[in-house]
């Protein structure tokens, strides 16, 4: 069995460095991140969230949302604000997948009932998830030492 930081050492993505990178470039970060994690996250986990295609919509909808944006056209704003939207559901979407598979892991391989909250999975996305794998490792040892008690 492999150690519960598995995802933490593969992934290595601090959640601050993901927002503040977020920010840094304009929200483009979240979409190199996903591509570049989500093989290792369905590798590890053993479920399948998403796929090259998945992310390459993401970009689509998210990229011609931020092009055609302000061009003082309302049909193109509300277009714009479409894609945003979907591409923004996409991501909740991928982060539920993600909620549910990194849930699955914990308890089959590690016997740890991972509580992750829809509320903040739904509102974080893709930083929710990547908060709860970084913590993965502080859970593990509460689950010990509550277990040690019983």
């Amino acid at each position: 069995m492999s150690p519960i930081n598995t995802l933490k050492v593969k992934i290595s993505t601090k959640t601050w460095n993901l927002f503040l990178l977020t920010i840094a470039t304009g929200g483009l970060y979240p979409i190199l991140w996903l591509y570049r994690n989500y093989q290792i996250f369905d590798e590890v986990t053993k479920n399948k969230t998403a796929d090259d295609v998945y992310i390459i919509w993401i970009a689509v909808c998210i990229g011609l949302s931020r092009l055609i944006v302000g061009t003082n056209d309302d049909s193109l704003d509300l277009v714009s604000g479409l894609l945003l939207t979907a591409g923004n559901i996409l991501y909740i979407i991928w982060a539920f997948r993600a909620r549910k598979a990194l849930q699955e892991y914990c308890l089959q391989e590690y016997k740890i009932d991972l509580r992750m909250n829809r509320f903040y999975t739904f509102l974080f996305t893709f930083y929710y998830v990547n908060y709860c794998i970084n913590d993965m490792e502080e859970v593990e040892r509460k689950y010990k030492i509550l277990n040690q008690r019983s």
